[in-house]
């Protein structure tokens, strides 16, 4: 272990895993947190976006299971819920409710409020971590700025009682998307990097509810999850029909109830967001939503662009800092990567750290090869989608043919993609491999027989030959017919769980 000191700008998840990986290599590690953190899972002025739904994906699950031992279990024990979708949630596609069938692919669903108290015990477990609140970093100290032998060595910070500083052998920047790190850098004689940015305009809107009571829930109510696609309809229908929804259950009984578009005016006052949730296009999102008992006030988020800030192509990076999370690369949080990102650049750090001993210029341009690497997975799926939109903007538009592309063939590639996963494991397990970042969609892309399996799939649905129905109505309730193992006709399939297994029991 190195007997120097480490500092993390902000304490939030990335920050929170980085400190976690610092403290196996450093002799101190001080978290510097504008906020004062509360002692429960509860919401803080830092993180917003805490009012929404968040999803910790497989790769961010192992990544931080990796940095804090025992993470998961602690979740869980706390009152995450340990899912398999395929059989817990209910999707409204295209074409409508999707079979129920057990899956190769599993997550655990709580609050994001909830993650980080259980990150911050973890974090407090470590005698090498010292966490300071209510401190606000207003800078950065370092020498030689845009030099070969330029290197950041330190922070500047206020808190309530003046002005300080602290020496550093390595920063860590996780202040999030309103990073002022690239102005203090470049105020030192550092060039500023270059980005890529692209925002589709995306908003969503979020509203807490209490479930009912266990014993007075709705039969039909064998799900915990309850997604609504957007249309693909091209007529005349609500624009709330083309809104990504999401009943979210998180611990205590409780429900996200969540709705986002690409380019529409979403509702922020409670009356409307009440309506909307009622036109959404599957009846039992409204029915579900009615039955509960708002908790919150409602809550919008427009701040959604994608933004990379891309150090690894500067000629001389500054030596002493690392970014990680949202204050590298920030995502439409529609697809749910910005922990698990941030994670997993975190794991690439504690890597560096245990391999190399010194942090020099060789150490930052190798991690900022190894994260770019990493980025690229989550950032290829995130513009294969964004990319559609004619009203994005950014360094990332597409040109107007790819967009026509993207536009035509996106959902109809997603649907095809989810109806042969249905009765192909190799095409479930690849899907689920590239959602959760285990695979690039690059690599999914270049894969005959992930190709095959959906072409096989469209030939024998041609010639009626597929064995898992699909396509309910979505005017009724999602069905809970239980299709694992189903061969046909001749066998008849469970109808699902009892009572025992209903939402948040």
């Amino acid at each position: 272990m190195r007997a120097g000191t480490a500092v993390v700008l902000g304490g939030s998840v990335a920050g929170l895993c980085a400190a976690g990986v610092l403290a196996k290599h450093f002799g101190t590690v001080i978290v510097l947190e504008r906020d004062r953190l509360p002692p429960d899972a509860e919401h803080r002025r830092g993180v917003p976006q805490s009012k929404h739904p968040h999803f910790l994906l497989n790769s961010g699950r192992r990544a931080i299971g990796e940095i804090f031992p025992g993470f998961e279990e602690a979740l869980i024990a706390a009152g995450g819920m340990h899912l398999m979708p395929s059989m817990d949630a209910a999707y409204c596609e295209n074409d409508g409710w999707a079979p129920r069938k057990s899956g190769t692919m599993t997550m655990v669903y709580s609050s994001r409020v909830l993650i980080e108290r259980v990150l911050r015990d973890k974090v407090r477990e470590l005698p090498a971590i010292e966490i300071r609140e209510g401190v606000t970093v207003t800078g950065l100290r370092s020498s030689g700025g845009g030099t070969p032998h330029g290197r950041v060595e330190g922070v500047e910070y206020r808190t309530s009682d003046g002005a300080g500083h602290l020496a550093a052998d390595l920063v860590v920047d996780a202040l999030g998307r309103g990073s002022s790190v690239v102005d203090w850098l470049g105020a030192d004689g550092w060039s500023a990097p270059p980005e890529k940015t692209l925002d589709a305009k995306v908003t969503y809107t979020s509203r807490w509810y209490d479930l009912p009571p266990a014993g007075r829930r709705p039969e039909s109510w064998w799900w915990k999850h309850l997604v609504v696609t957007p249309t693909q309809d091209t007529g005349d229908h609500p624009e709330e029909h083309e809104f990504l929804s999401n009943f979210f259950p998180i611990e205590g009984d409780r429900a996200i109830v969540c709705m986002g578009s690409w380019g529409i005016r979403m509702p922020r006052e409670a009356g409307a967001f009440e309506e909307a949730v009622d036109r959404v296009r599957a009846a039992a999102f409204g029915r579900a939503a009615r039955a509960c008992t708002p908790t919150s006030e409602v809550h919008l988020t427009r701040s959604t662009g994608n933004k990379w800030r891309r150090f690894d192509l500067l000629d001389v990076p500054p030596v002493g800092l690392v970014c990680v999370g949202d204050s590298i690369c920030a995502f439409n949080p529609f697809y749910a990567q910005g922990m698990s990102s941030a994670a997993r650049s975190a794991l690439i750090l504690g890597e560096l750290l245990r391999d190399r001993d010194a942090v020099g210029l060789a150490f930052t341009r190798e991690f900022l090869a190894r994260q770019k690497k990493s980025l690229d997975v989550p950032w290829m799926l995130a513009m294969a989608r964004d990319q559609a939109y004619d009203f994005a903007t950014g360094t990332e538009v597409a040109a107007p043919w790819r967009r026509r592309l993207a536009a035509r063939f996106s959902w109809p590639i997603f649907n095809a993609i989810n109806a042969a996963s249905r009765e192909d494991a190799y095409v479930e397990q690849t899907f689920a491999q590239v959602f959760n970042l285990d695979k690039s969609l690059r690599e999914m892309a270049a894969d005959p027989r992930f190709w095959f399996g959906i072409v096989r799939y469209r030939v024998r649905e041609k010639l009626g030959r597929t064995v898992v129905p699909g396509g309910f109505d979505d005017r009724e309730d999602p069905p809970g017919t239980d299709y694992t193992g189903y061969t046909g006709p001749g066998r008849a399939p469970s109808a699902g769980p009892d009572r025992g297994d209903l939402v948040g029991a």
